[in-house]
């Protein structure tokens, strides 16, 4: 007996599938193709197919009309036109598609304020969807039917959920030192202690090119990251010597970091196993990201006295408010606190 629902998973659809724990039923299902655990979720999950809708009897696709594709790529080539990021144009993307398909039998000049509210009830209240995508989808629909068919939708009728206030996931220093001593591979450490160094998003990392590093000024230079800005970063000579050790043994063509292949960037997929392995290898059991190694800097800084003014345009932030959420998870004056419970 098993129970199966689609699901969204780190921005992918997924089935997830639910069963009996029974060696022989993981084994089995480990045998399809795509299958994954989630430590996460704690669930089993595949690829959302049409084979694997039919198989575990999901509801299979809605079509769009060819109108609705139209005006979908011509909205993508608006969001181009206005230089949005590759990651929120798909983001949008696919959240029109969930929402026209919903309401495939629909021409787009019969969807009305209403809709949205049934819309929101039928599909994402009744899917126990996130209040995150939630808000991804309403802010997609807005902007969709703003620009391409020319006309408000009023949105005000939806509840529009609070984004939750999470703190963000820090390591301490001794943590850090493990993991960033964990490889013997000069790559993998450099890769993981740039990104520790200087409080470095994945994809500024692997946009990084040899020329990038200053290593008369002591500068990092990232281009074009979140928001289109370039920002300026302070390296030390200790990174620039480990940054050093890796160029001459490996001696990349194109970017900083290349793949197997020369001159082919170092994928994400590839980066995220270096920190799977080294967490492993360091025998730390927290579901640690990436993000988490850009938390921890951020929080050090604060903690050894750098002013949350610099730490806002080292970290790229373009507001303050994001920065001051470090001052949450900073120690230092906790750590000065006597509890009452003491005294007893």
């Amino acid at each position: 007996m098993y129970t199966a629902k689609q699901i969204t998973h780190r921005g992918q659809k997924r089935i997830a599938v639910s069963f009996e724990k029974k060696a022989e039923l993981i084994a089995r299902f480990k045998k399809l193709s795509g299958a994954k655990w989630s430590n996460t979720l704690k669930i089993w999950h595949l690829p959302d197919t049409e084979e694997y809708r039919l198989k575990f009897k999901l509801p299979l696709e809605k079509i769009m009309s060819a109108e609705a594709e139209q005006q979908i790529e011509k909205f993508v080539k608006w969001l181009r036109s206005k230089r949005y990021s590759e990651s929120t144009l798909k983001t949008y993307t696919e959240a029109i598609r969930v929402f026209l398909k919903f309401f495939f039998e629909k021409k787009l000049n019969e969807i009305v304020d209403e809709d949205i509210i049934i819309f929101n009830n039928e599909y994402i209240l009744k899917n126990k969807l996130s209040a995150s995508y939630q808000n991804q989808i309403v802010n997609a629909v807005k902007l969709f039917f703003q620009t391409v068919q020319n006309r408000k939708l009023n949105l005000e009728q939806i509840h529009r959920p609070k984004k939750p206030k999470t703190l963000p996931n820090v390591l301490s220093k001794e943590e850090i030192k493990a993991i960033l001593e964990a490889h013997a591979n000069i790559k993998h450490r450099a890769m993981l202690s740039l990104i520790y160094a200087c409080g470095l998003r994945r994809s500024e990392l692997l946009n990084l090119k040899p020329a990038d590093i200053d290593s008369k000024r002591n500068i990092l230079l990232i281009k074009q990251a979140k928001g289109k800005k370039d920002r300026i970063a302070p390296i030390s000579e200790k990174i620039i010597a480990l940054l050093r050790q890796y160029y001459n043994a490996y001696q990349p063509a194109y970017w900083l970091f290349e793949g197997q292949q020369k001159g082919k960037q170092y994928t994400a997929e590839s980066l995220q196993s270096v920190l799977k392995q080294a967490l492993q290898k360091a025998n730390i059991k927290k579901p640690v990201s990436l993000h988490w190694l850009r938390h921890s800097y951020a929080t050090h800084l604060l903690e050894s006295g750098t002013d949350l003014r610099f730490i806002q345009e080292l970290l790229g932030h373009y507001s303050r408010k994001t920065t001051e959420i470090y001052t949450h998870v900073s120690t230092k004056s906790l750590q000065n606190i006597k509890s009452p419970f003491d005294d007893l």
